[in-house]
């Protein structure tokens, strides 16, 4: 079937089409209703269905005689150390883990919140509360207690699962103080706390409420899965950049593992038993999706790994983790590709690794610039797939969906509508625009199942958030256009809009102008203040590494290229050439808090920062400018 044919499926007859892919899972009840309304009048999918998630992922491959297939591989550059847990080994340890959370009176329906660094016991952790029924929420390991305390309060977990430790390159981050601050700070106090002992830091344990994970482990039996309700909560996942009172993405069971299951074979094209890597976290929604759920629920192998694209030990870092285990499909953010474009602009570290298994990379989490989509194509004669979607969604709104139909790609471009997604793009007051002309993207009601459900205990802020922009649409905050052969471009966040001296333009279109030259590793292009024009551009760019011009030259280059390419209208008012860019710990540039600084303006730290030093040292520098 051609990808047209399939997506004329999803969008002409969408209850069939759905029904046809949750009948690829295994089911304790199976759905008769496919698409219904709930209490709140939003759409649910498969609403009298029953299930497990952690039985789907780990158990049903067991039933089929997968057991010995490795399951998850752990690679730690940090700590020198490697495993690998088959199905067998890895339901046994989840299936013990989910006996000591029930030990601590954690039932169906409570939550668990995990704050771990990237190591086994955090999947292990994540696949023992979906067998139970119990609701995980995920904070990254090393988000400060502050933070770390307001979901503690939203969340109101039983009981919180840490280690001792994280590991940033070669820092050592303890992680067991910032907790005990975190339940000092809230006003709900969890019953326990549950720590793995990492041999880097021993944590100190506060009697009758800490415990020692191996100690609870130990002699624990194993516990079944339990039947849990397709629409039931599977996780909450707070979005980044949150302030004030945190918005939890509440994700269900039913249709989350429906929409995992389809999505590993039509958009990563992977098979049972071959090995898929998200170089991501399980802090963010791609860790849940893609180094935990889907790979698992679809019989592969992961990979979670704990390290950095460069410096653990090197830019080649991601090239021998391919070959070493023999990735068919990596997927990451842009970031990480050009941190390591930047260290070795020639690619001279592929050449030592044999990548003749890896067939596609796959990226996601920011705009895939032009240059850094053509620097991978050129250097490792792969397909670079960028890809498009959000926490909100759990998976890809668009792609270039591999296993249906290996179309061609764009630079530029997220690829086509997933199947399942209604894509437009609207004016302002929501009236459809014609193709080639730049919008609000939106996605026409019902999303399709794996999206979120509701904001946890706050279903007005649901609403208000996402469906009342404009009636009968999921607005994502987005904006870009679709061309005259259906393919997505997203130009940027909406607020990324500037308006100078009347004319509107996308501060995505001037980043990509700057990033096409072979001394820009990367770039960020913000709309600063001015009381003629309203707004004019200015950049922040990072070099490559040997870059033979002076910085009077560089510029002089970049503000030639953006008259020559956009026009004087977009002409650049500074270009601050800097070391890094201020980002989050998913990469993606803190583009509003740049743009206040520019400003003269107060601002917070952002609480998902990656190093909040690198805020200072652009303040020194635009300081001094």
């Amino acid at each position: 079937m051609s990808y047209q044919e399939e997506y004329n499926q999803s969008s002409n007859d969408p209850i069939a089409f759905w029904r046809k892919q949750a009948d690829d899972i295994q089911w304790i009840k199976k759905p008769n209703i496919i698409l219904s309304k709930n209490s709140e009048n939003n759409y649910q999918w498969f609403e009298d269905g029953q299930l497990n998630t952690s039985y789907l992922a780990l158990d049903y491959h067991i039933e089929q005689g997968n057991g010995d297939t490795i399951a998850l591989i752990y690679d730690s550059p940090v700590t020198n150390s490697k495993q690998k847990f088959t199905y067998n080994e890895l339901k046994h340890e989840v299936a013990k883990f989910a006996c000591v959370l029930k030990n601590k009176n954690i039932e169906k329906g409570d939550r668990v919140l995990i704050y771990m660094p990237m190591i086994p016991q955090a999947a292990i952790a994540m696949l023992a509360c979906a067998r139970i029924g119990a609701i995980h929420s995920v904070v990254f390991g090393g988000f400060s207690a502050h933070e770390l305390a307001i979901r503690i309060d939203d969340a109101q977990p039983k009981v919180i699962v840490s280690a001792s430790c994280g590991v940033e390159i070669k820092k050592v981050i303890p992680y067991k103080p910032m907790i005990d601050k975190a339940i000092e700070l809230s006003q709900y106090k969890p019953s326990s706390c549950i720590i793995y002992q990492r041999e880097l830091i021993e944590a100190s344990l506060v009697t009758d409420r800490d415990y020692c994970w191996a100690s609870l482990t130990e002699n624990s039996p194993e516990v079944e899965p339990v039947a849990v309700n397709a629409t039931d909560p599977l996780y909450i996942l707070y979005t980044s950049g949150t302030t004030g009172k945190p918005k939890g993405v509440v994700r269900d069971n039913g249709s989350h593992a429906v929409a995992m299951k389809y999505s590993m074979k039509a958009i990563y094209d992977i098979e049972p038993g071959e090995v898929f890597w998200a170089a991501s976290d399980v802090g963010w929604v791609v860790g849940h999706s893609y180094i935990v759920y889907a790979p698992l629920i679809a019989g592969c192998t992961t990979i979670l790994f704990e390290g950095k694209p460069v410096f653990t030990p090197d830019a080649g870092t991601f090239w021998r983790v391919c070959e070493e285990y023999n990735v068919k499909a990596l997927f990451s953010a842009p970031t990480a590709f050009r941190a390591i474009c930047k260290e070795d602009p020639n690619a001279d570290l592929i050449q030592k690794y044999d990548l003749s298994n890896l067939k596609r990379l796959y990226l996601a989490g920011e705009r895939l610039d032009p240059a850094t989509y053509q620097w991978l194509k050129d250097k490792t004669n792969l397909p670079v797939i960028d890809h498009w979607w959000q926490t909100e969604t759990g998976w890809a709104i668009a792609s270039i969906p591999y296993g249906i139909e290996a179309k061609k790609t764009k630079a530029g471009s997220a690829g086509l509508a997933t199947p399942g997604y209604d894509i437009k793009v609207v004016d302002g007051s929501g009236n459809e625009l014609a193709k080639g002309e730049e919008g609000n993207i939106a996605i026409k009601l019902p999303l399709p199942p794996g999206c979120l459900s509701t904001i946890w205990q706050n279903a007005e802020r649901f609403k208000d958030g996402y469906l009342n922009t404009f009636p009968g649409y999921y607005v994502t905050g987005d904006g870009g256009y679709i061309d005259e052969d259906d393919y997505l471009f997203i130009m940027g966040r909406t607020d990324d809009i500037i308006n100078v001296a009347g004319h509107r333009m996308s501060t995505g279109e001037i980043e990509e102008v700057i990033s096409n030259h072979p001394a820009i590793a990367e770039c960020a292009v913000i709309g600063g203040h001015c009381s003629i024009k309203g707004q004019v551009p200015s950049a922040l760019v990072v070099m490559k590494n040997n870059v033979n011009l002076t910085n009077e030259e560089l510029i002089s280059e970049l503000k030639q290229s953006i008259r020559e390419q956009i026009g004087p209208i977009a002409s650049l008012r500074e270009v601050h050439i800097v070391q890094r860019l201020p980002k989050t710990r998913s990469g993606k540039i803190l583009r509003k808090t740049i743009r206040q600084i520019v400003d003269g303006e107060e601002y917070q730290i952002p609480s998902t920062i990656d190093d909040p030093i690198v805020l200072e040292e652009l303040q020194l520098l635009l300081g001094a400018a």
